[in-house]
């Protein structure tokens, strides 16, 4: 995976906690969007954040940045609610995950996939002196699920959905079924880039593929859909993410039958007929997770859980 992305973005997006610690973010200003009565995203530097508030108490869907929790705290108590008493996160990288040491030390009740809880735990060593480090306790998820869990909360049921070997291997999605509205976590990227594939976290674009018809299955012309980054998307944005991940993944898939080489295969300019170019994650690059997604797909099995499952992230935001 390395070898695709440039170190200076690669260490951004993945050391997220190690960077907030030495920025400030001075000039972050988390910005409010109100979805639907009683859920609301916040927007501010790293993945969205899905804020669920009424009666039973708040729900936070991921965190950002440590240094963001403050700002965060300030924009929930701005639309009425509590203090957070639920707090989900949609997979394990720093920029969704970075301030849940802040809030797990409020009292906040944290819950992620199984494979989330195991990555904080272990950390990542991302080679050329990119280490991850393991988190504290206070920031680990005290309830864990293998496939999903039901929340029945401010009126509403909430569906959390384990995707299996997508952008990592502990993603999920969060379904508010009568707000009719999903967050999906970076197994969206909605514009401006090309999806990032986490293959050392056992992510694969089989596995995009697949949570994005997933959600779509869920999904109706009236569904509001928070993607991992960029703007609150349409059900008509979620499909055309996934035919487009459809439509490269079979190009690749017939050059690599051919006899290709990847390098032959960047060189095919595949991506060219999505305007993306000059995101955080080039068209080159995302061919790359491709290519790997397809020719190794083994690699998923040495995920945490991957043999078992098998494979089934101006706005205001910011892209890493």
């Amino acid at each position: 995976m390395n070898r695709f992305i440039p170190l200076t973005a690669l260490a951004l997006l993945l050391a997220g906690p190690v960077y907030a610690q030495q920025n400030d973010m001075a000039d972050v200003e988390i910005r409010t969007e109100r979805l639907a009565p009683g859920i609301a995203v916040l927007f501010g530097r790293g993945g969205n954040i899905g804020v669920s508030h009424g009666a039973d108490g708040t729900v936070l869907i991921d965190d950002q940045y440590a240094p963001l929790t403050g700002r965060i705290q300030t924009a929930i108590t701005d639309l009425g609610a509590d203090p957070v008493r639920f707090l989900i996160n949609t997979h394990w990288h720093g920029d969704h995950t970075g301030g849940n040491e802040n809030f797990g030390e409020s009292g906040a009740l944290i819950m992620a996939h199984d494979n989330v809880r195991i990555r904080l735990i272990e950390g990542m060593d991302r080679g050329e002196g990119r280490l991850v480090e393991p988190a504290p306790d206070s920031a680990l998820p005290i309830i864990t699920y293998h496939d999903g869990i039901t929340l029945h909360l401010n009126g509403d049921t909430v569906q959390i959905l384990h995707m299996h070997n997508g952008h990592t291997d502990g993603d999920s999605i969060v379904h508010w079924e009568n707000a009719n509205v999903i967050h999906m976590g970076d197994l969206f990227f909605n514009g401006r880039t090309f999806p990032f594939i986490d293959r050392q976290s056992g992510g694969s674009v089989q596995g995009l593929v697949q949570a994005a018809s997933r959600a779509l299955d869920m999904a109706d012309d009236e569904t509001r859909i928070i993607p991992g980054h960029g703007p609150i998307a349409s059900r008509a944005d979620l499909l055309a993410y996934r035919d487009m991940l459809v439509a490269i993944t079979s190009q690749v898939q017939s050059a690599i039958d051919a006899g290709r080489s990847l390098e032959e295969i960047q060189a095919m300019d595949i991506p060219a007929d999505y305007d993306l170019e000059g995101g955080f994650i080039s068209g080159e690059q995302f061919l790359g997770f491709v290519h790997d997604s397809l020719t190794d797909p083994n690699a998923m099995a040495h995920s945490h859980g991957g043999a078992d499952h098998g494979p089934d992230h101006d706005d205001g935001d910011d892209m890493h």
